[in-house]
């Protein structure tokens, strides 16, 4: 994708720019379209996003360093959401600018706990306004106001559609104003601090909430356990990786299998052809699902898994 972020002023600029919000605001999908890159995996169903992501844009004389964060939860369930939420408030600390996406379609909550965390901000923070694409023409207005009235430190409001890209040019010119001088942070080829095993792992859980519904997504955890890189017999590039997908109940891990493996065997699939695309490479992908009683709430099975 071209990038049309432009800094007049020929000084370098650079910064940490975080994005929060609630889930399903339409973080990820921000991030991959301010980047360029998909960087952060989508799917229709909230709390997709669980670690935060970073996705560098640099340019001839700027470079501006994003963070996806998960969405911040109201009443969290376990410790995995609060270590989830910890992501979010530590962002806080980090940010020289602060973009908080809210959904047009969603209804202002009185008690949203993103009106304390805002407060909190030292930094400027950028109310994007996401979905215009979904409402009427004076939503974005009225919404715009709800927060500015509450949110004294909020600078600035943007209103875009993610999705189809709409407001997103000028939302990257906003950005830049609001970087400070500075070096670079990362080489310019750089496009993210996260390493290829993790975007693996990501794809198979994205592919796990695209194809199951329910409580089965939000109960599974995918860990890379071997990624070798070879080649075939004819000299092209193959990867060799094993991944297990830990569940919470033998029920779950039932319907991952599927009658004679045919679920497990389609998520194969189509994970691999994503792995392979991503990778640019021929992948032989090997799922094994294991049962894990409560690891959302079992700390050792959340470092593991990078939430601590």
């Amino acid at each position: 994708m071209e990038q049309t972020l432009e800094n007049t002023d020929h000084k370098f600029k650079s910064g940490f720019v975080n994005i929060i919000g609630k889930p399903n605001a339409g973080k990820s999908t921000l991030m991959n379209a301010l980047v360029g890159e998909r960087m952060s995996i989508i799917t229709p169903k909230p709390q997709t996003t669980r670690h935060r992501i970073m996705g560098i844009l640099t340019g001839e004389n700027f470079q501006a360093v994003f963070s996806d964060t998960p969405g911040f939860v109201k009443n969290p369930n376990y410790a995995m959401h609060r270590a989830m939420n910890s992501m979010v408030v530590g962002t806080l600390e980090d940010a020289d600018l602060l973009l908080f996406v809210v959904d047009l379609t969603e209804e202002m909550d009185p008690d949203d706990p993103m009106l304390t965390i805002l407060k909190r901000a030292e930094s400027p923070v950028i109310l994007v306004l996401n979905k215009t694409d979904k409402v009427a023409a004076q939503r974005p207005t009225d919404v715009g106001n709800w927060w500015t009235r509450r949110v004294e430190n909020i600078t600035q409001t943007c209103t875009i559609s993610a999705l189809k890209g709409e407001g997103t040019d000028s939302l990257r010119q906003v950005i830049l104003q609001y970087l400070p001088e500075g070096p670079a942070y990362f080489p310019p080829d750089q496009l993210t601090d996260r390493i290829e095993r993790f975007f693996v792992s990501e794809i198979i859980r994205e592919k796990i909430f695209l194809l199951f519904t329910d409580e089965v997504p939000y109960s599974c955890e995918v860990s890379i356990e071997e990624f070798k890189e070879s080649t075939t017999k004819t000299g092209e590039p193959l990867a060799r990786i094993r991944a297990n997908i830990f569940v919470l109940r033998e029920t779950q891990k039932a319907i991952l299998l599927g009658h004679q493996g045919t679920a497990i065997k389609k998520l194969g699939t189509l994970a691999r052809m994503e792995i392979e695309r991503f990778l640019e490479s021929k992948v032989f992908l090997e799922l094994t699902v294991k049962v894990r009683d409560n690891w959302r709430d079992d700390e050792r099975s959340l470092q593991q898994f990078g939430y601590v």
